[in-house]
């Protein structure tokens, strides 16, 4: 398992947070950000695989790639948990068919009974397809702790 592909599982979830109402984000894109961060943090692979493009790129702090079905495979990993966490210093982008959001998160998890923590900068892209909104590429960067 990679440990930075935990990471990135990690990552994603909460990002909601970010997204306020008087933002004018379309409503369906902030429900698939609320569904996908729901999934992400009760491990739910099947509802991930129809938020998650095909043709998903996670790029993880560490510069590995990963593509949607070992991203999907990371779920799986008995004893993963997410600790709650918020995104700071929320960036909010939006075009006709595409959307970034991205922030700073301090993000926390347990596996295989090790807590670990880890400060990320993280971006989210959104694309929509077919009518409905999917998370495309997703890339952390680690934040040295001061």
């Amino acid at each position: 398992m990679n440990r930075c592909a935990l990471l990135m599982i990690a990552a994603l979830s909460s990002c909601s947070t970010a997204v306020v109402a008087a933002d004018p984000w379309p409503a369906d894109l902030s429900r698939a950000i609320a569904e996908y961060d729901r999934a992400t943090v009760n491990n739910d692979i099947a509802a991930l695989a129809s938020l998650v493009a095909t043709d998903y790129v996670l790029v993880n702090s560490d510069s590995t790639l990963q593509d949607k079905q070992s991203y999907l495979e990371d779920f799986k990993v008995p004893g993963f948990r997410l600790d709650p966490y918020e995104l700071q210093q929320p960036v909010r982008k939006i075009w006709r068919d595409a959307a970034l959001l991205a922030g700073i998160v301090r993000l926390s998890w347990t596996l295989q009974g090790e807590h670990h923590e880890r400060l990320l900068r993280i971006s989210h892209v959104w694309t929509k397809q077919d009518g409905r909104w999917r998370l495309t590429y997703t890339q952390l960067t680690r934040i040295p702790e001061p």
